[in-house]
Formats: structure tokens, sequence, C-alpha cells
């Protein structure tokens, strides 16, 4: 039975951090960001975001946090959450559930510990700011 479900590969969708100028911090801040570069809708987005690993020899961990999109267009962004710099510094994990053509997708995205860094950027698509990318 196993071999008769078929689990679709996600293909350009992917998230992006990149940072931008907040006025209540009054310094830059990451902002995580979902990317459809895709042609097609895709719908019923759920976002849930967690950060975990060790600092200082302690294990660390956020509470999780839940993001939710009726859609979001082709070849288009839409804005997830903030990421505080304290825990830049651990591995930000997003698990991404969405439908697209009435098939149901699912992946999981990892920024490791200290990559959401100005040394990693690139330019995003669609958005053309610099960001970190995750596949």
């Amino acid at each position: 039975m196993k071999k008769d479900i078929v689990i679709p590969k996600v293909e350009n969708v992917f998230l992006a951090v990149v940072q931008e100028w907040s006025d209540d911090f009054m310094e830059k801040v990451w902002y995580a960001y979902l990317v459809n570069d895709s042609d097609f809708l895709i719908e019923s987005v759920m976002v849930v975001s967690k950060a975990f690993g060790t600092i200082d020899g302690e294990l660390k961990k956020t509470s999780l946090l839940r993001h939710a999109f009726i859609a979001v267009p082709a070849v288009s962004v839409v804005k997830i959450e903030m990421i505080d710099k304290s825990v830049l510094t651990l591995d930000n994990e997003f698990m991404l559930t969405f439908f697209m053509d009435n098939k149901l997708y699912d992946k999981k995205f990892v920024f490791k510990a200290n990559s959401i860094d100005e040394k990693n950027v690139e330019e995003v698509p669609i958005l053309f700011v610099d960001g970190v990318i995750v596949r």
C-alpha cells in the first residue's frame, strides 16, 4: 500500500529570509518570506515554524508559530514572520504544507544555525532584494 502513495515534489516554492528596516525596533531585522515562483496558485497554505539547537551546552527551543494563508498567487511572495536576532544561532525550521492543482504538497525548510547572515545573501527572485534562500 505504501508504494501506491504518491508524494509530489515541491518545486519553485521556497523560503527566503530578508533583512529590512523596522521603525519599531529602529534597526534592520530579518523577515521570513514564502516565495511562489511557480506558474500556479497555491492554496490552503500552512507554515509552522520553530527554532532549536544548543547554546552554551544547553538545549534551547522556541514555541511553535503557525501561519495560514488562504492562497498565494503564482509568481508572488507573502511575508511570514519576523525572526528575532536571538534565534539566529539556532536552526530555524519551517514546515510548509499547501495544495496545488488539488494535490497536497509538504516540505521542511531549515535555515541552519548562523546561516542567516549578510555573508550568505543572494538575490531573491520576485522580491529582487538580497536575502538568504533555502530551497
